[in-house]
This record gives structure tokens, sequence and C-alpha cells, in this order.
């Protein structure tokens, strides 16, 4: 009988603790930082995923940026060895390689310096969790580069107050070996009429914008991209038909992708990608990727 009594409660105390468990969720996962250099951030299990095959261009290949390429390199150059380097902001026209450029310039800096720099990519609507990826992060073994791909805010959204809160670095500041870079269409990530709702609502509504256009303030860098003309698109054609090998008339060549670009109503870094996919598809040749 006592046995039985036993037996009872070890089967309730189990029960109990699977009860428990389910209702903490999984437990936080071992993140290995020699599994990759690029990661993506799980803020469900504190995981930061590995990307071992990144979706990324040569950085030789950007072209159309040649200023504001240089300027990331040398502030990521910096970082790197561990001297004193800028939050950035990269804001302008859709398509002209913001991402691009900065998932390049890690791989080209980390290849230059010998020094493993690594990028963590977080999705946009994970930003809240940010200050959990900070307490991870200033423990990390070498240099990181946390990117926000396609940065904005909703009138509704107050995640921007934990971007804001890493980018002071609040009182325990920010980790020395973080660093945050963004892309986003706008340059100011906040939209006006988010803007005029604080001011209509505030006791001081002048203060109140101040706080919401501060936000862009905050990025040490402003990186501004800007529509290409057309002779940087055709320069973008030539370099990635050069690169991938692509065995084509040149008038033809540029003929062909001003219709492209045309048919698409802009030009830019994207479509001149799209277009070459596009032909060494009909040219039966294989691109790949770095």
């Amino acid at each position: 009988m006592p046995d039985t009594k036993i037996d009872i409660l070890i089967a309730e105390l189990r029960r109990l603790t699977a009860a428990v468990e389910r209702i903490a969720g999984p437990a936080p996962a071992s993140n290995d930082w020699a599994a990759a250099e690029c990661f993506v951030w799980t803020p469900q299990r504190l995981h930061l995923q590995p990307v071992t095959r990144p979706n990324r261009v040569d950085l030789a290949l950007i072209r159309g940026v040649d200023h504001v390429r240089d300027i990331l390199a040398d502030n990521t150059r910096r970082f790197a060895e561990g001297f004193p380097a800028n939050n950035v902001l990269l804001w302008g026209a859709r398509g002209m390689g913001k991402s691009s450029l900065v998932k390049a310039v890690q791989a080209s800096i980390a290849r230059e310096t010998g020094v493993p720099v690594k990028l963590v990519e977080v999705h946009r609507e994970d930003i809240a969790t940010l200050p959990l990826l900070m307490e991870i992060l200033k423990s990390a073994p070498a240099p990181v580069i946390v990117f926000c791909d396609d940065l904005s805010f909703d009138h509704d959204d107050t995640s921007y107050k934990s971007l804001k809160a890493v980018l002071d670095g609040g009182i325990e500041g920010r980790p020395a070996n973080v660093l945050l870079y963004a892309t986003s269409n706008r340059r100011h990530l906040l939209p006006r009429h988010m803007m005029e709702n604080e001011q209509s609502t505030a006791i001081n509504p002048s203060e109140a914008v101040e706080e919401k256009v501060s936000l862009s303030d905050r990025f040490g860098l402003w990186l501004g991209f800007y529509k290409c003309s057309q002779d940087d698109y055709l320069e973008m054609i030539d370099s990635y038909a050069t690169h991938f090998g692509l065995s084509y008339d040149r008038a033809s060549l540029h003929a062909e992708a001003l219709e492209w670009s045309t048919t698409r109503g802009a030009r830019s870094g994207r479509v001149a990608w799209q277009f070459i996919q596009d032909l060494a598809g009909r040219l039966r040749t294989k691109i790949e990727l770095t």
C-alpha cells in the first residue's frame, strides 16, 4: 500500500512537471558562434539560427553607390579592428542595394581583416525583443552587426521604443562588440501622421514631434540611396554579365536591359539583377552567388 501511494505521488509530480514545462515553452537553445558567419534571431527560443549559405553578392558587383559603399566599409572596418564606429541607417530608393550592401560589406571586411565579424538579422516583427538579444550578444566571442532590414513603424506600433533604448544603450550601455545597421525606404522611420497624432495629444506638442523624429537621429551615420541614372544602370548590367560570363552582344544586351527597365517603370540594382537572371536563364547559364 505505501508503495502504491508513492507511485501515485511520483506520477502526479511528473504530470505537474510536464504541465509547467508546457507553460514555460521550449528551453533556450545553445548558440554556436562557429557554425556560420550569419544568423537569424529566433526570440521564441532565444536562438541564433545559423545561415550557412547567405543570400548575398560580392561587394565588387554592387555599382552606382560607390560613395556610401566606401563609408559603410570604412565604418565596418574600424568596428572589426576594435575602434569606435557608428550605428548606420541606410535609407532611400527601393532596389538600390541597401540590404545587399550590408551583407556584402560584412563578408568583405571579415575576409580583409581576418576578424570573424558576425551578422545577425532581426525580423521587423521581432524588434521589441532587441533587449533580450543584446543580453546574448554581449558575451559573443566576436564583433556582431545586428541587421534590421526594411525598417519602419505603423501608427499603433510601440516597438520603436525598444530600438531607441538599444541605440541609446540605456543604463548599461550598448555592448561594445555590437553595432546596429538598418535599412529603410524613408529617412524618418516613423510616418508623418504618427508624429502629428503625438503632437495633438501631447502636453508639449513640439517635444512630442522631436521625440519621434529623434529615432533616426540616434543612428550616427545616415547613408542615402537614390534612383540610378541610365548609365549607372547599364554599368550594373555590364558588371553582372562580365562576372557571370554571359556571352552576349553588348548592343543587344543594353537594348534589352533598357526595354526590361521600361516595362517595370524603374531603373535600379534590383531590376538589373532580375534582368540578368532572365538572361542567364535564356542562355541556359547557371549563376552562383558567394
